[in-house]
């Protein structure tokens, strides 16, 4: 499978796309999914479909997708921290997310605390001598910016819905790509880079899936964030191969398959990028 990078998609993180009513459900444009279901190797099994549905599970999914948004955050600024910016930049970073991750794993703070956090004071700029370019650096700061602004829009919903926010553990989903990872670099950073796709690419491709079957606000929400993530899910590969000097389509479908793998396999644990529901 060669990889896909021929797709534009605009920035507008509150727009409803291409969404039509359909007999009292959400339906999107098939046509708007086609390059992600070209760079996936399967699609979500419908068990996972029928599962996520169910009223009852919609805490456990609002509130796994909210840590997901917070954790994809945190993967790029552990990207350009460890690869990319200077010492300053570095602590900009981690104070920038000290909010989030106060409330996320230490439950200091609320929604009305977390209001107007998501905003760098400071300019992020490359480290002297780095090989890594400022288009690194650029990408991944627009994608916090907007991985943060979707955990605070999990987080309104929640709050409207009256559903308490509650760590949970992770699935095995991203440990798993993480552990084929290559321990040396610049191979390293290209497969972080590829594993991000994946995530962001299937992220997009359960919103879509998901929508039809919610209430109308709850799936407009996973509408509007169809954009964003078919466009990170490009940006990632592209700084992947800017970055490798070999073509990287072998690698892409290698994890490819892995993925498809951890989707299309029975899991015990219920999250937002499971498998087939095992019970």
């Amino acid at each position: 499978m060669g990889v896909v990078m021929n797709v534009t998609m605009d920035v507008d993180m509150d727009v409803d796309i291409d969404a039509t009513k359909c007999g009292g459900m959400m339906s999107v444009d098939p046509n708007l999914l086609a390059p992600i279901y070209q760079f996936l190797q399967c699609k979500t099994p419908e068990q996972w479909v029928e599962k996520a549905r169910q009223p009852e599970n919609l805490p456990v999914l609002l509130r796994d997708h909210l840590l997901c948004e917070l954790k994809a955050a945190q993967s790029a600024m552990f990207l350009i921290r460890k690869y990319a910016v200077d010492p300053k930049s570095a602590d900009t970073l981690l104070a920038w997310f000290r909010p989030y991750e106060d409330f996320a794993y230490k439950k200091m703070g609320d929604i009305h605390s977390l209001k107007g956090k998501n905003q760098v004071t400071k300019q992020i700029t490359a480290r002297a001598n780095s090989p890594y370019s400022q288009d690194l650096i650029d990408k991944m700061v627009l994608l916090i910016k907007e991985e943060l602004h979707h955990f605070y829009q999990v987080l309104e919903i929640m709050d409207i819905r009256g559903i308490s926010y509650d760590s949970i553990s992770a699935s095995r989903y991203a440990k798993s790509l993480f552990q084929h990872i290559t321990n040396h670099e610049p191979y390293t950073l290209v497969d972080k880079l590829i594993i991000g796709a994946y995530i962001e690419a299937r992220s997009c491709e359960r919103f879509a899936k998901l929508a039809p079957h919610l209430d109308e606000d709850l799936g407009k929400f996973y509408i509007s964030l169809l954009r964003s993530e078919a466009r990170h899910y490009q940006d990632y590969l592209t700084l992947a191969q800017s970055i490798s000097k070999e073509d990287i389509s072998q690698r892409v479908s290698y994890f490819g398959q892995i993925e498809a793998e951890l989707i299309q396999s029975l899991d015990n644990d219920f999250k937002f990028h499971s498998g087939i529901p095992a019970q």
